[in-house]
């Protein structure tokens, strides 16, 4: 029932034109990644770093598909009970995530979970962007490279993020 109303508001999200405007200047990164699949967030993190984004203006967000309630996780990390049987956030720090205008939301997952991708859609980020593998409505930037490869990730989104004038 959850995956159903997961499903219908990802759709319902999907289907609604979103023009954000954007500067590359981007001084604010919102990181959601797939934990399930990466287990390298801080070698990504520290990739960030290295093209001149400030610790301190980068969040992220964590998702673990056998989220476990009792283990200490060292982010922010949601798991499947974190959304209703609505399609609903519920976690309040990933409802702070997703309202937070980020310059830059890097959606790190390349495989298609209904629920990383309905907080991709339901995020104020200004711009988005994430794997090609994904649905290419949620992302306005696509890089076609692998989860494991998260320096040609970042070079290459960088590379983009230059030539925008």
């Amino acid at each position: 029932m959850r995956d159903f109303f997961v499903k219908k508001t990802l759709n319902n999200n999907l289907n609604k034109f979103k023009n954000e405007v954007f500067t590359s200047n981007v001084q604010t990164i919102g990181l959601l990644v797939d934990e399930s699949d990466f287990q390298n967030s801080e070698a990504l993190i520290n990739e960030l770093v290295l093209q001149g984004i400030a610790p301190e203006n980068i969040k992220i967000v964590a998702y673990k598909s056998k989220f476990k309630e009792k283990e200490t996780y060292s982010k922010p990390t949601f798991g499947k009970k974190h959304i209703n049987w609505k399609g609903n956030i519920e976690a309040d720090f990933l409802l702070e995530f997703t309202e937070t205008k980020f310059d830059l939301l890097i959606s790190y997952y390349t495989i298609e979970n209904n629920i990383l991708m309905m907080v991709t859609s339901e995020s104020k980020a200004k711009f988005k962007v994430g794997f090609s593998s994904v649905d290419p409505r949620l992302n306005r930037l696509m890089i076609d490279t692998t989860l494991e490869n998260y320096k040609l990730f970042i070079f290459e989104l960088f590379k983009y993020l230059k030539n925008i004038k």
